[in-house]
């Protein structure tokens, strides 16, 4: 519980796409903070030479002797890592860094350089906090996550290889897809290519109230997954038609697949129960394209505890046992782990209905809270279509490491991010002009107080580029303070716009909201998007940077069961009680291994679809009393 005196740390990570965020509570109680880049990675300044393999250096972070022992040491501000070398030791009383190889000179001091640890960056910030070095074992904790890798993956395409099994007849679905234009009027339209590598059709076919038509042959599907395997494939998605009715050859398709050595096979009607073949195939083939890559990541994390267990926070804002974790279900973790922080936040401070304002390294999260989550249970990641329920969270393309150019016609912000590295050009790693510049050359950032080295220098060389850009374009001089100006409007628009759809164009007046604004870059922007939409009560946190941590610290033990009807509402209005308590009964039973029965609130929720019958939706939540 939060708070609470223990025998174990209890540590909440968020790993983003620019900074890990990491609060704690040590087994007496007392909080810790620290942040981390999420390239696993920390950064300080060469201050003196003293020897050819020996400096003196200056650092925020607050580490034990020998902490940085054996990590990469590079030199930021050359394009290639030609300069990289080791940390041999690292004497923290005297911050001295001696190095494996004579390779200093003179000309090191006054610049940044990054250590990067092996380990990943949750560990890593787990060791900063608890004072771990790497050569020593980790306290005993109680770990909850909530990270980006899974969607990192998804939208930059690092997944794993993907064989798609799929009814014979539609090996082309997802290429066909919903045949929607992404833009309406563009006379060419370049679509995606799907995640997966080969795509099998399967000769098999059952109707829509589960009959089959054609039974399941299983000998070539054989044949071709042992050639798959042989290939180095061993990830699949299983695709039936309407397996939401009659799962049969799905299961039969997923057995077989595991017993000829598949590793990772996840079958749609394991995963989504609804009908739509179409998202179906979509959620099973990016929860097969991510499974291995969150395994060996979630693995890693595991490897790096002695003791303790791993929670990780899913995308409808509650936490999950890590060996219960499938991909499809965290790809927007972080976000939600920022919404549960806002509304406890709110809360505290006398709001039931609050906007949470999440703006962080690479966009900015918005979303809704009225004494309740606003949930949804189909959305998309990127061109990935998915069922399964999240926190309804409204993101724009608008974040601290945003990239501001111009096209040739217009001053733009985003959607290009710096990420961590090279991150923006005040990082002094010959990083891009971002948002982070535009604040830093505005006055609403201190240098001072920014706890990694900052280069003002490279970001006023960077902004005076664009601007003469700009200049000679238009044929007139135009002013840095006038770019710095037009970025900052063009990112506030961008946001307030996002705060726009998610309660005005839904029917609810912003004006009666709090905003609860967090994130790395949220107070910069805050009051000027507040004004702009007529909100006159903002709330910005203690630990306004580390929000989504502290949600994480907050949020309960949750799980979903779900049931889809497809009947008329008059014909099963008797048998609805009976359909809910079968779904609690089943929603407990997966929770009562985690948590104590006694402590298990029900929240039951129907969802009513018109024309379609209807659906119901019913939530386990574990609710410890927090303090």
């Amino acid at each position: 519980m939060v708070g609470q005196k223990n025998n174990k740390w209890n540590i909440w990570v968020d790993t983003g796409g620019t900074f890990t965020d990491c609060l704690g509570i040590d087994p007496n109680g007392k909080w810790h903070r620290t942040k981390v880049l999420s390239s696993s990675a920390l950064r300080g300044t060469v201050k003196k030479v003293l020897s050819d393999d020996t400096i003196l250096i200056e650092k925020e972070w607050d580490a034990p002797d020998h902490f940085i022992d054996g990590f990469e040491f590079i030199l930021l501000g050359f394009d290639s890592r030609d300069h990289a070398m080791q940390v041999g030791r690292f004497n923290a009383d005297e911050s001295l860094v001696i190095l494996d190889k004579p390779a200093v000179n003179p000309s090191w001091e006054g610049r940044s350089f990054e250590v990067i640890s092996k380990e990943e960056a949750p560990i890593l910030a787990a060791r900063l906090l608890t004072g771990t070095s790497s050569q020593n074992v980790l306290p005993p904790m109680d770990l909850r996550l909530a990270t980006t890798r899974g969607t990192n993956a998804l939208l930059e395409r690092k997944g794993a290889p993907v064989v798609l099994f799929i009814t014979k007849g539609f090996g082309d679905l997802l290429r066909i897809g919903t045949q929607q234009r992404p833009d309406l009027f563009s006379l060419r339209i370049e679509k995606p290519a799907p995640l997966y590598q080969r795509v099998i059709e399967v000769d098999e076919r059952i109707d829509a109230n589960g009959e089959i038509l054609r039974p399941l042959n299983l000998n070539p599907v054989s044949d071709q997954a042992e050639k798959l395997i042989k290939e180095g494939i061993d990830s699949a998605a299983v695709v039936c038609m309407n397996s939401y009715a009659n799962s049969e050859h799905e299961q039969k398709i997923r057995t077989l697949l595991k017993e000829l050595g598949f590793k990772y096979v996840s079958a749609s009607s394991d995963l989504s129960r609804f009908v739509k073949i179409l998202p179906r195939a979509e959620t099973a083939l990016v929860n097969a394209y991510l499974a291995p890559i969150m395994e060996n990541y979630l693995q890693s994390v595991v490897g790096s505890m002695d003791e303790g267990q791993l929670s990780i926070m899913t995308s409808a804002g509650g936490l999950m046992n890590s060996s219960e974790f499938t991909p499809k279900d965290g790809l927007l973790s972080g976000p939600a782990a920022g919404v549960v922080g806002a509304a406890t936040i709110g809360k505290q401070a006398g709001f039931n209905k609050i906007i949470s304002f999440d703006m962080g390294g690479t966009s900015t999260d918005i979303s809704r809270y009225d004494e309740d989550y606003e949930y949804i249970f189909e959305h998309k990641v990127g061109d990935a279509h998915l069922m399964a329920p999240a926190v309804a969270v409204e993101t724009v393309a608008a974040g601290g490491g945003s990239v501001c150019y111009f096209d040739g016609h217009t001053l733009r912000v985003g959607p290009q991010s710096a990420g961590a590295s090279p991150g923006p050009a005040c990082y002094g790693a010959n990083g891009p002009l971002t948002l982070t510049d535009i604040n830093l050359l505005a006055g609403r950032l201190d240098e001072e107080n920014f706890h990694i080295p900052i280069d003002i220098e490279a970001a006023a060389q960077k902004l005076e580029c664009l601007a003469e850009a700009i200049s000679k374009k238009q044929d007139e001089k135009i002013t840095s303070q006038t770019v710095v100006e037009g970025l900052t409007e063009i990112a506030n628009q961008k946001m307030a716009r996002a705060i726009e759809k998610i309660s005005l164009r839904k029917g609810y007046d912003p004006k009666e909201y709090g905003l609860v604004s967090f994130g790395g870059a949220g107070g910069q922007h805050c009051c000027a998007i507040a004004k702009q939409i007529g909100i006159n009560k903002v709330i910005i946190p203690r630990d306004a940077g580390l929000l989504s941590a502290y949600g994480l610290g907050h949020a309960v033990m949750e799980h979903f069961e779900e049931k889809q009807i497809l009947k008329n509402l008059q014909d099963i209005r008797s048998a609805i009680p009976e359909m809910m308590e079968e779904l609690t009964r089943e929603a407990m039973d997966t929770l009562s291994s985690e948590v104590d029965s006694q402590d298990l609130v029900v929240r039951r929720q129907l969802l009513f679809m018109r024309l379609k019958g209807q659906e119901s939706t019913l939530e386990i939540a574990y609710q410890p009393n927090l303090n």
